[in-house]
C-alpha cells in the first residue's frame, strides 16, 4: 500500500469529498465499464458507475487502494463541489493564448471581482484547480470554455483528479490548504446554462420553426446527459446530426449547438476532447448534407 497515496485520499473522504480510484498514473477510472461489467460486488443490482461508486467510507478506501497505487478521483457532484479548472497553454495553441489563470483574472477584473481565495490544488500540467462548494437549490454541471479561454469547470457529473495523484509529466499538489469557500454568485450566474428557448424564439424566424428548434435542442441535449455508458458517443453524434439541420438556415446557431452538446456530453462522463471532436465532425456532415429549413 502507497502510504503517500492512501493518506492523500483518505484527507479528502475526511473532507466529506466522494473519491475513487483512478489507474496507476492516469486520469481515466480504474473501475470496469459497462459492458464489461459482471454483476456482482457493488453492482449486483446492476451496472454502477464511477460516480455511484465513489465513497467516503475509510474501511473500502483501504481496501480499493491496498491493491495499487491508484491515483485519486473526486467525484465534485457527489461531494457538493464546483471546480474551476484552470488549464495551462497547449502546444498547438496560437502565440498569445492566455492560459487558464490569465482568462480568470481578466474575467474578475471585468467583474470588478477578486480572484477568489479558496482551497487549491496545481495540475500536473501546470494549471490550477479552484474548488468551491456548490450553491444549494442549483444544480450545475460541468462546462468547458464558458467562462474563457482554458477555463473548464466540473460539478454533476464530472470529476477532477486529485491532490496526491501523479502523472507522467508531473504530479497534482496543495498549493493554498484553506477551506472551500462558496462559488461566488456572480460566477454561479455565468455558469447558469441559459434558456435556449428565450434566445431562439427571439431570433428573426417563424415562431413554429423556431419552437420546433428550440424543442429539439432541449431533447437532444437532454438525451447526451442522460445516456449510459456504452450508448454515449453514439448518442451525441446522432444529436449533433439531427440538430446540425437546423443551422443552415439560421434557427439554429453552430456555437450554441456545440455549446450545448460539448457541456452535455461532459454531463454523460465523455472527456472534452471527445466531446468536441465527435460534435464537430457530426455537425461538419449534416451541414455539408441538409440545406433549407427542416420540414
Amino acid at each position: 500500500m502507497n502510504a503517500r497515496l492512501l493518506s492523500a485520499v483518505l484527507d479528502a473522504a475526511g473532507r466529506g469529498w466522494h473519491v475513487f480510484p483512478l489507474r496507476p498514473g492516469d486520469k481515466r477510472p480504474a473501475l470496469h465499464g459497462e459492458t464489461a461489467c459482471p454483476g456482482t460486488g457493488d453492482c449486483a443490482a446492476g451496472h454502477r458507475k464511477w460516480e455511484d461508486r465513489a465513497t467516503t467510507d475509510p474501511d473500502r478506501i483501504r481496501k480499493a487502494w491496498s491493491a495499487g497505487a491508484f491515483n485519486v478521483g473526486l467525484a465534485t457532484g457527489r461531494s457538493g463541489l464546483v471546480v474551476v479548472d484552470l488549464d495551462s497553454v497547449k502546444v498547438k495553441d496560437p502565440k498569445g493564448t492566455p492560459d487558464g489563470v490569465t482568462s480568470l483574472q481578466a474575467l474578475c477584473e471585468r467583474a470588478g471581482q477578486a480572484v477568489p481565495a479558496t482551497y487549491r490544488t496545481r495540475t500536473a500540467s501546470g494549471g490550477h484547480h479552484l474548488y468551491f462548494t456548490a450553491p444549494p437549490g442549483v444544480r450545475l454541471g460541468n462546462s468547458a470554455g464558458r467562462l474563457g479561454k482554458h477555463i473548464d469547470t466540473r460539478a454533476h457529473g464530472g470529476y477532477v483528479v486529485a491532490a496526491g495523484s501523479t502523472l507522467p509529466n508531473g504530479a497534482y499538489e496543495v498549493v493554498d490548504p484553506t477551506e472551500p469557500v462558496p462559488l461566488p454568485e456572480w460566477l454561479c450566474t455565468l455558469l447558469t446554462p441559459p434558456q435556449p428557448s428565450r434566445g431562439l424564439m427571439a431570433a428573426p424566424v417563424p415562431v413554429r420553426v423556431s419552437r420546433y428548434a428550440a424543442a429539439a435542442l432541449r431533447a437532444e441535449t437532454a438525451a447526451v446527459a442522460g445516456a449510459g455508458e456504452g450508448s454515449r458517443n453514439w448518442t451525441l453524434v446522432r444529436a449533433a446530426r439531427a440538430l446540425g439541420r437546423f443551422i443552415p438556415s439560421g434557427d439554429l446557431d453552430r456555437h450554441e449547438v456545440e455549446q450545448a452538446l460539448n457541456s452535455a456530453g461532459l454531463a454523460a462522463g465523455l472527456r472534452e476532447n471527445e466531446c468536441r471532436k465527435a460534435v464537430a465532425s457530426a455537425l461538419n456532415w449534416s451541414v455539408a448534407n441538409n440545406s433549407g429549413r427542416p420540414a
